[in-house]
């Protein structure tokens, strides 16, 4: 498998723009054995607006989202032990565009040069679609209608080969006014099955996943990395594809090309917007993860899920941090290599 360039779904992308940082934010991240860590985070940011009760949308900047998530090896956000991550799975970005942002103010944050945290999503520039997206102030709603997923990683402590980047792959839903019968009436969710009319003609771009096979620089171990958000109608009905309701009926597939990284790989994490509940942490064990956190992640629903294949630190706070400014609450493991 070769990774082609030309992929309107698959690109990597290097920073542009340098950020200033506070003396204080810049610290070195550690090397050598005594720290041998890779630290991944999952969080669907929703495009850094956030909904409000009230019918508001509150826009968040990439650093105040970025401090309120990442967390030190106690769980706790804002502190001086809070490392330097090396992934971060992201869900419903607007494109590269905002993806790139995130990753040099997340390059900033830690004092390190533009372009040191590169980004890989699954539609370059993805068509905009709906209205209002639950927003009362329509120039924010209107920051919510191009959607995608991505991968953020860290050039310092990974290195990326072209042909390790996945095509995308669709999700898979229940057509409104089609029989379930067990999963027999899913269907891929992209055209010509997707939602009908010229308002929602490329919200299928959405869910489109992307998966990478990262080397881990000091060790060359191999880590696969996957980003997925499945649609809403996956809370009723777990879909995965033509006639599937999925690994072990939870709406949740892997692509061929992602499938063939994920073997040749030693570590592994997949986050997920599922946009369902009651997934085990054991749904992905076949391909050797477990699920980590169990805590609601929407409201008081759990609908975001973390799976890691490797030895994952323990968290006290179930690796879930309550104080994400998303409307989705971030997940993360720990992992020594």
């Amino acid at each position: 498998m070769s990774f082609d360039h030309r992929l309107p779904g698959v690109l990597a992308v290097a920073a542009a723009a340098a950020l200033t940082t506070s003396t204080a934010q810049a610290r070195e991240a550690p090397t050598g054995a005594a720290d041998r860590v890779l630290r991944v985070y999952s969080n669907n940011i929703e495009n850094l607006v956030r909904n409000n009760a009230d019918g508001s949308c509150t826009r968040i900047s990439g650093p105040d989202h970025l401090t309120s998530m990442l967390v030190d090896d106690n769980g706790r956000t804002g502190t001086a032990d809070v490392r330097a991550p090396d992934l971060l799975i992201v869900q419903q970005v607007r494109g590269t565009g905002q993806a790139t942002a995130y990753a040099d103010q997340l390059s900033a944050k830690f004092g390190y040069p533009a372009g040191t945290y590169k980004a890989i999503v699954a539609w370059d520039d993805p068509e905009a679609w709906g209205a209002s997206h639950k927003c009362s102030q329509q120039a924010l709603g209107d920051l919510k209608k191009k959607q995608t997923n991505g991968i953020v990683y860290n050039t310092r402590t990974l290195s990326l080969a072209a042909g390790d980047v996945s095509k995308y792959w669709s999700a898979g839903w229940l057509k409104p006014g089609t029989s379930y019968r067990g999963g027999a009436g899913c269907t891929l969710y992209k055209p010509p099955s997707n939602d009908d009319g010229t308002t929602n003609a490329h919200k299928w771009k959405r869910t489109s996943a992307v998966a990478a096979r990262f080397t881990i620089k000091e060790t060359g171990t191999k880590v696969f990395a996957a980003t997925m958000h499945l649609p809403e109608q996956n809370g009723a009905n777990a879909c995965a594809g033509a006639g599937t309701t999925g690994i072990a009926n939870s709406g949740i597939h892997l692509g061929a090309d992602a499938t063939s990284l994920l073997n040749a790989s030693t570590i592994r994490v997949v986050g997920i917007d599922a946009n369902r509940t009651n997934i085990a942490a054991t749904t992905l064990s076949g391909f050797g993860l477990t699920g980590h956190g169990a805590k609601a992640t929407s409201g008081s629903r759990k609908i975001d899920y973390l799976f890691a294949k490797g030895t994952v630190q323990p968290s006290s706070i179930d690796h879930t941090v309550s104080g994400t400014k998303s409307n989705h609450l971030a997940l993360y493991a720990f992992i020594a290599f």
